[in-house]
């Protein structure tokens, strides 16, 4: 609206300029600026009395309406402008809640995580100790065996051993030997191999 009165303003200001530069417009060749005509003094002031009507309606009704649409133009543009800044402050809260919860899903995922690769940790360490006690009993067992094995070996061998034994110390000596002697002597020969 202001920039209207401005143009008004600044034309109402041009009609003295027009009127002082008449005498040499004519003079020019411009008999519309002759204002020593009648014809054209009635046509300048039938012109500034429609100019005044017409800047008078304008004034009075046109332009208030531009000015009311102007002015609900401006405020609903601030309405959209609010509600899209309410839109983007909610969109950047979703935003902030999505990321604690992602970091919550992901802390919680890891929790768990931790908690079932403990358990399985704790559960094949109970394997491997039931494991490793059931072999430390088969070792043991095994070994028993092989030591009852021996045992029985060498006790299998205790008859020959004497009987080599005495038949040595018979050819060595040319008599024969006391057999309680020699079998206490293989006893005692085949205890300390055994240790």
């Amino acid at each position: 609206m202001t920039s209207f009165r401005r143009v008004v303003l600044a034309g109402a200001s041009c009609a003295p300029l027009l009127l002082a530069a008449a005498p040499e417009a004519h003079a020019a060749g411009m008999p519309q600026l002759d204002f020593n005509n009648p014809l054209v003094t009635g046509q300048v002031v039938w012109g500034g009395v429609v100019f005044l009507f017409f800047y008078l309606a304008l004034r009075g009704w046109a332009l208030p309406r531009v000015d009311a649409v102007l002015q609900n133009r401006s405020e609903r543009i601030a309405g959209d402008l609010d509600q899209a800044r309410a839109a983007k402050a909610e969109a950047d809260k979703a935003v902030l809640e999505l990321r604690e919860t992602k970091k919550a899903a992901a802390a919680e995922a890891q929790a768990h995580l931790d908690a079932v690769l403990e358990h399985e940790r704790a559960s094949a360490a109970a394997k491997l100790a039931e494991i490793t006690k059931r072999l430390d009993g088969e070792i043991a067992r095994a070994e028993a065996g092989v030591a009852a094995e021996r045992e029985r070996a060498l006790q299998s061998l205790r008859p020959i051993a004497v009987d080599v034994a005495e038949s040595l110390v018979e050819r060595l000596i040319g008599a024969r030997a006391d057999r309680a002697v020699v079998e206490a002597a293989v006893g005692r020969a085949t205890a300390q191999a055994a240790h």
